[in-house]
């Protein structure tokens, strides 16, 4: 028996969703395939100016960072890439729920900011 752990669930999906043709790779193929998405993943050593500039361009998305660039080449056989995407389907909801322990944004809500949502109390002097 080896010392190695097993594989996580979520890297063996990792192989289906590139043999799906399921992965999105880089910020500008990210960028053109929007209406396609369903998550980004981006590597724990992207630049910091970067990591700003997808979290910006990305807000109306899951952005999860986990995992190193050496990784990235590891698990999806792509060189150099720092950001990848998944397509919606079935699998990158399966993949995202083993990730989104590690969701850096929040979800954005329709129509503002959660505060003007808020109920209000009726003031006592104000007829009800």
């Amino acid at each position: 028996m080896s010392g190695e752990a097993p594989t996580p669930l979520v890297e063996q999906l990792f192989a289906l969703a590139v043999q799906s043709k399921l992965l999105l790779i880089g910020r500008e193929a990210l960028r053109r395939s929007k209406s396609h998405l369903h998550f980004v993943l981006i590597a724990t050593d992207i630049i910091a100016n970067h990591r700003e500039e997808v979290l910006a361009d990305f807000k109306h998305y899951p952005v999860v960072q986990h995992y190193t660039a050496a990784d990235f080449e590891r698990l999806f056989k792509i060189k150099g890439a720092k950001a990848v995407g998944f397509a919606k389907s079935e699998l990158a909801k399966s993949i995202y729920a083993e990730l989104k322990a590690h969701r850096i944004n929040q979800p954005v809500t329709p129509g503002g900011s959660n505060s003007q949502k808020t109920a209000t109390k009726p003031d006592a002097s104000s007829p009800v």
